[in-house]
């Protein structure tokens, strides 16, 4: 009897994970003296708050399956921060659900929604690389678009267009889209039956106005998406992501929200429930708790300010230029000069024993430009100033 060898899967048409290009950087920071400074990932390094740990603690007692909708208590806290928080006032239980992080999240809301091959899924020009892999891992075409120009001049490819990303503030170039903007892709999509999904993770980090004292405006937002004869928004084919990995440093709890449209919830809810993808009992429950505080968001703010001004001080004094439209976020999007390629600026920083990210990861869009992170501790933020105050960072 002989054997056959399985036919393994035909695998995907994924790009490289962009990180494992950092390596020999990563390895040549760690040779500086005073050891390496991380700018590059924008991972969290403060505290998770108390009230936090607390929370999970308290419900850590939890044999039972969660539910994939959430708790009643996690979703009410959900709809009163949107109201509180963001402005979208209207929702209900129906309107929300947690899930396991947000790039999770970006990564199978098109598989989830039933985007097949042949589907155009449009995101913007520079932009976080999971918006084009998870429209790759439901089989459709990733398309970069300019969400900020009027979408009637968008060139793209044959096929249908059936669903929108839009990220404001933007990662990596904190760009912030105007309540206009918004509303003109949210017209724009919805004569074409297609699904706007907005990452909206770095809204409570806005530094530049009008969005700091105002807010930024979320796809939520009645002003954005038109309202019911009850004056309620309407939420017809659209989703809005949050995550609070970066407000209330939870990136290792994976916390995070989904909202907007209940039909379209509702099948993603069905997708989730056959998947297994539930929040554990005890992370709802330290969402439940930093979802009604804003002390501590504020607080987390302010440290992300001061090491923003730092960062861009020494930055500027080094012959480095921020996107004058970076108005939000968690990054520095900076340019150096013409001759200098990201992969170059990115070099430089090693030397200096410090890693940022380049601009290439983000599309063609990022060429000759790196993404500087402001998660560091202050300690190493003011190590990375004095760095680059002492050495002539863009020598030839």
């Amino acid at each position: 009897m002989t054997s056959t060898t399985p036919a393994l899967p035909r695998p995907l048409a994924l790009p490289d994970f962009p990180w494992d290009s950092l390596v020999p950087y990563r390895r040549r920071a760690a040779e500086h003296p005073e050891g390496t400074v991380d700018l590059s990932i924008g991972t969290p390094v403060d505290p998770t708050p108390a009230l936090a740990r607390e929370a999970l603690a308290a419900a850590s007692d939890a044999p039972g399956y969660p539910a994939v909708v959430g708790t009643p208590a996690l979703r009410e806290a959900a709809v009163r921060w949107f109201a509180r928080r963001r402005g979208v006032t209207g929702l209900t239980g129906s309107h929300v659900i947690p899930t396991t992080g947000s790039k999770e999240a970006v990564a199978l809301l098109p598989s989830h929604l039933g985007v097949r091959p042949g589907d155009l899924v449009l995101h913007p020009r520079a932009a976080y690389p999971t918006y084009d892999v998870g429209a790759r891992l439901a089989g459709a075409t990733p398309v970069p678009v300019d969400v900020e120009a009027d979408p009637t001049t968008w060139s793209l490819p044959e096929g249908s267009p059936v669903m929108v990303w839009l990220n404001s503030p933007g990662n990596p170039d904190g760009h912030v889209l105007s309540v206009e903007q918004m509303a003109r892709v949210v017209t724009w999509a919805r004569a074409r039956g297609a699904v706007v999904a907005s990452d909206e993770c770095y809204a409570e980090l806005a530094w530049a106005e009008p969005w700091a004292s105002q807010g930024v405006p979320s796809l939520l937002d009645a002003r954005v998406s038109g309202t019911l004869p009850d004056g309620a928004p309407d939420l017809t084919g659209l989703i809005a992501l949050y995550s609070l990995s970066k407000q209330s440093n939870l990136a290792g709890y994976r916390a995070a929200l989904m909202a907007g449209d209940p039909r379209l919830l509702a099948a993603v809810t069905e997708v989730r429930k056959h998947s297994g993808l539930m929040v554990p009992a005890p992370v709802m429950a330290a969402m439940t708790a930093v979802l009604a505080d804003d002390a501590h968001v504020d607080a987390q703010r302010e440290t992300y300010r001061r090491r923003r001004e730092l960062l861009l001080e020494a930055t500027h004094a080094a012959g480095l230029v921020n996107d004058e439209d970076s108005a939000a976020g968690l990054y520095l999007w900076l340019r150096g000069p013409a001759h200098m390629s990201a992969f170059d600026l990115v070099g430089a920083f090693a030397e200096l024993g410090i890693v940022v990210a380049p601009g290439d990861f983000y599309g063609q869009a990022g060429a000759g430009r790196v993404r500087v992170s402001l998660t560091e501790t202050d300690e190493r933020v003011e190590a990375a100033c004095r760095r680059l105050a002492a050495t002539d960072l863009l020598r030839a």
